[in-house]
């Protein structure tokens, strides 16, 4: 009795401990900033002063305050010293000698119209100048791009993990759109300790020496070729590559819907499920050996080999399959729990997943502000929690699998819904099939197949059932759920809620469950009160996007760039951020003219929600209009919405008639409230088009302006600004952009009329409500540490030099 009394007692002591440090990572990534030099100091100080306290009186709150800033600093050092290594200003966009080597797998990459390309790891031995002096503060890791270019220039390289090179690359600093409720690639590339990237230049790269036999990476990347060599399907080989070597790269769009929409994304995205399964497969098969020997078990206890044994494999996959983040985190998961094991330590299970995550995050700061991170623990501990006496017979064994199924899948949905906001519905029946079939089977051939080749075959038949399977899960009315971000206090119920319905509590306690679960799942989203609106230039690069809500309606403005066959702005950006908003359908989608990097989204927006109204200038003939009712854009179109007015400006019906280029048809609509706020979207209209709106007398004043041309040279007339007459405008256009926009000399005629302008490059999501005095920028109200900021003299427009388009 007393040593269970004081193992409980030793539990309580480390849980406040494990649980601040837990908690005061989690708060350095939501700090704007790093602590400076005297906020350190006085940090350091608060931590002496906390441990003297907590020595003398030993209060559980005190012991989880110290941790926590204890673990505020020792984040914050692990960050400064990251953030030393980021690319010096002076040197981005311009050429660099460089000679290292190529680390992990090359993945292969579309460009632009589906050119085709590379993008790899490169570790930085040297770096020069073009008159050859050494630079020692360039970034030691970098993400480098080659694509094939039109007209010569160098040609595609086989580049090979392994191998040392000399080449010459631009770089940049690490920056990626910011929109909100998205993907923070600049937080990944701070995680992978990638402090640049860089496009290669047009000059014949060399090759300084070939990988050597015994390095891993080589070997995967000549397990990949194989694979697709031997598997017909790209799909199939895809799947075992990603499985196998930690690939992902070669899994195309509509395999990454189908896993998504079926629930099983985890199984390729997050690795840490199927690693954990080969670890638990691994550790009962050693365990049914060594206890069939009775001097064996008298040496070491089996359930000790067991566990390390169960390490050990999750180690080998691990390193296998790229050591990737997430495979880390499982690593140093499993690791911990057999430690504790080890160490005779009977500790509860949530004070075991603590430590396991304190663990990981000794090693990787960063890992709390990743899904991945939560889900994995979470899916262990939902796991542990409902944990029974070891099943007896195979009816027993089916039982508790599908019990655990089960209770896993429906403990991890308000996790799921929180961070990604959707649901799959038919998920429950997909991962009955899907996680035994990818863990135990497919992956095992994908790994057995390096040394016979035959068993991919084998994988790739079961991949092929898996996917007939899925898509008829896929196919199901209403397999997916969608719902809006809910409000943080919703958030926090919904989990309590999850949490109560499937640990193994008294059904009294249960019953509070789906109640508490409500509010996340029936949200209520904001909108515009009646007589105004809302509008939101999402961060789309180098294009164009505005979405304009009204109380009940939504109007999309043009639909962002294509980066390539699988990759456009509104697969990646717009519909994510309409499904969180709990935008459902859009009443209208006007296209301003065919540039591609104005209608790129619009195939991916067409299909995945529903358009009741498709509005725009393209020809007739056009891909996106074909089978489609839609409506051509021409000055004198009018509507109103909830009290907000609509009207179409440009183009003139005979501007259809006339052998025009596609900027001079951009449709241009001016937004009025109840109240005489307005925006006015204009394409790209050039100074003709400006000239022609000012001809025929179109009421253009408007308290907000969206740039036209994104800046460029052949817009934004002195009469055009000083006939709208905007107290703000907006420039949507990518960073560090090809075209140099928006141009200096637009700039200094906006400055000159008194007009505050807004880059969504340095802006990020720009967001205005019509009876708002100013915007909101997503890069200000949401900044991050690791965040990249424009710097003195760069915030309106691109570097001294760069030509204006």
């Amino acid at each position: 009795m007393g040593s269970r009394a004081q193992t409980a007692m030793t539990a309580m002591d480390l849980a406040g401990p494990l649980m601040g440090w837990l908690l005061g990572l989690r708060l350095l990534q939501a700090l704007p900033r790093l602590p400076g030099e005297g906020e350190f100091a006085l940090l350091v100080l608060l931590i002496a002063g906390l441990a003297v306290l907590a020595w003398r009186w030993r209060w559980w709150g005190l012991s989880l305050l110290l941790a926590a800033l204890v673990a505020l600093a020792f984040g914050s050092w692990r960050a400064e010293q990251r953030l030393a290594e980021e690319l010096p200003a002076a040197w981005e966009g311009r050429d660099v000698w460089l000679k290292g080597q190529v680390t992990a797998l090359p993945q292969a990459v579309p460009g632009q119209l589906g050119a085709p390309g590379w993008r790899f790891r490169f570790s930085v031995e040297q770096a020069r100048d073009e008159r050859g002096q050494v630079l020692p503060t360039i970034p030691r890791e970098l993400l480098l791009s080659q694509y094939a270019q039109e007209g010569g220039g160098a040609a595609l390289q086989p580049w090979r993990a392994g191998q040392r090179w000399e080449l010459v690359a631009r770089l940049r600093r690490p920056h990626a759109l910011s929109n909100p409720h998205a993907f923070d690639y600049e937080l990944w590339l701070l995680e992978q300790g990638i402090r640049a990237t860089g496009v290669l230049r047009p000059v014949l790269p060399q090759r300084l020496s070939d990988s050597r036999w015994s390095q891993i990476d080589g070997l995967r990347q000549d397990l990949r070729e194989a694979i697709q060599r031997r598997i017909a399907d790209p799909g199939h080989a895809a799947l075992l590559a990603a499985l196998s070597l930690g690939d992902q790269a070669a899994i195309g769009r509509g395999d990454w819907a189908l896993y998504r929409d079926t629930g099983i994304a985890h199984l390729v995205a997050i690795s840490g499920m199927h690693v954990t399964m080969l670890a638990w497969a691994s550790q009962a098969l050693v365990l049914a050996l060594w206890r069939r020997s009775s001097r064996a078990c008298l040496w070491l206890p089996a359930p000790v080999v067991a566990c390390w044994a169960g390490v050990i494999t999750a180690l080998a996959y691990a390193m296998f399959a790229g050591w990737g983040v997430p495979a880390q985190r499982t690593v140093w998961m499993l690791a911990g729990v057999a430690l504790l094991r080890s160490a005779g330590l009977r500790w509860p299970w949530p004070l075991q997943l603590l430590a396991a995550a304190a663990l990981v995050t000794l090693v990787d700061p960063w890992a709390v502000a990743q899904a991945g991170f939560w889900l994995s623990f979470a899916a262990v501990g939902l796991l542990m929690a409902g944990g029974q006496a070891p099943p007896k017979g195979w009816r027993a064994h089916l039982l508790a699998g599908l019990r655990a199924q089960g209770v896993a899948t429906l403990g991890l949905a308000p996790l799921t819904l929180l961070f990604f906001q959707q649901l799959s519905v038919v998920g429950l029946l997909a991962n009955l099939v899907a996680i035994p079939l990818v863990s135990l089977v497919i992956t095992p051939l994908a790994l057995a197949g390096a040394l016979l080749p035959w068993l991919w075959q084998v994988a790739a038949w079961c991949a092929e059932g898996l996917r007939w399977y899925l898509q008829g899960l896929q196919g199901l009315p209403g397999a997916v759920w969608w719902l809006p971000v809910a409000p943080l206090w919703a958030q926090a119920l919904g989990l309590l809620g999850g949490t109560l319905l499937v640990l193994p509590l008294p059904w009294r306690l249960r019953l509070f469950g789906p109640p508490l679960a409500l509010a996340l799942l029936w949200p209520a989203p904001e909108r515009p009160v009646a007589g105004r609106f809302e509008l939101l230039a999402p961060d789309v690069g180098q294009g164009m996007a505005v979405l304009v809500r009204t109380q009940q309606h939504a109007l999309l403005f043009d639909a962002g760039p294509q980066w390539g066959p699988e990759s456009d702005a509104g697969q990646r950006v717009l519909l994510p951020l309409l499904r969180a908003l709990g935008e459902r359908r859009l009443d209208v989608l006007m296209l301003s003219h065919r540039d591609s990097d104005h209608v790129g989204g619009a195939a991916a927006l067409l299909s995945g929600l529903q358009v009741v109204s498709l509005s725009s200038s393209l020809e007739a003939g056009h891909a996106l209009l074909r089978g489609r009712e839609t409506i051509r854009c021409q000055a004198g179109q009018r509507w109103q919405w909830d009290g907000v007015s609509f009207e179409v400006l440009q183009p003139a019906g005979g501007d259809y008639r006339a052998s025009v280029k596609s900027n001079a048809l951009s449709c241009v609509v001016r937004v009025v409230d109840a109240e005489g706020r307005s925006a006015l979207l204009t394409g790209d209209i050039e100074a003709a088009q400006e000239r022609d709106l000012l001809e025929r007398g179109a009421g253009l004043a408007s308290t907000l302006l969206l740039v036209p041309h994104h800046g460029s040279k052949t817009s934004s007339t002195a009469a055009f600004l000083a006939a709208v007459a905007p107290d703000m405008a907006l420039v949507q256009a990518g960073y560090r952009n090809r075209f140099g926009h928006p141009a200096l000399e637009v700039l200094a005629r906006y400055q000159a009329e008194g007009i505050k302008v807004w880059n969504s490059a340095d802006c990020g999501a720009w967001r205005w409500r019509s009876q708002d005095a100013s915007p909101n920028c997503q890069r200000d109200s949401q900044r991050r540490y690791w965040q990249s900021r424009p710097l003195e003299g760069e915030a309106l427009g691109p570097e001294l030099g760069e030509a204006g388009g």
